[in-house]
């Protein structure tokens, strides 16, 4: 795309969840909306923004953060009483034929985790909420 120096081509460098959404714009995929969350702590205020976009259809969600260098991309939202909140992570480095949910689980590939030990209450996210534009999703996010 030309956003990066030349020696990034071919290199094992990283991403961020902001080239992501260019990128996924750039070559015509599903449409990615931004979404930085200054500390950790203040995912628990986009819990209703993440689960009015699963609810609209919305795929997945690209997590990145700085002090939390662990990619995450989550599946969905689990709203109990109270505060207490769980988020569907998927490791995106997971790879190969499909395996079966159990075996998913058991490898940690994918599981609910608490959002309250999820992330990093001191860390920065970006958050990239992707989407086919339906109608439905647009009204549900704004």
């Amino acid at each position: 795309m030309g956003d990066k120096p030349p020696g990034f081509r071919g290199s094992r460098s990283w991403i961020g969840c902001v080239e992501a959404s260019l990128c996924l714009d750039y070559f015509g995929g599903p449409k990615g909306r931004l979404c930085h969350v200054p500390r950790g702590a203040g995912l628990q205020g986009e819990l209703e923004r993440l689960y009015s976009h699963f609810a609209g259809g919305g795929g997945p969600v690209m997590v990145g953060g700085d002090a939390d260098a662990q990619s995450k991309a989550l599946l969905g939202v689990c709203l109990g009483p109270g505060t207490e909140a769980y988020v569907l992570v998927l490791d995106p480095h997971c790879w190969g034929p499909p395996k079966n949910s159990s075996e998913l689980q058991a490898a940690g590939w994918v599981g609910w985790r608490e959002v309250s030990t999820a992330f990093d209450p001191n860390s920065f996210y970006n958050l990239c909420l992707t989407s086919h534009n339906s109608e439905k999703q647009r009204q549900a996010l704004n």
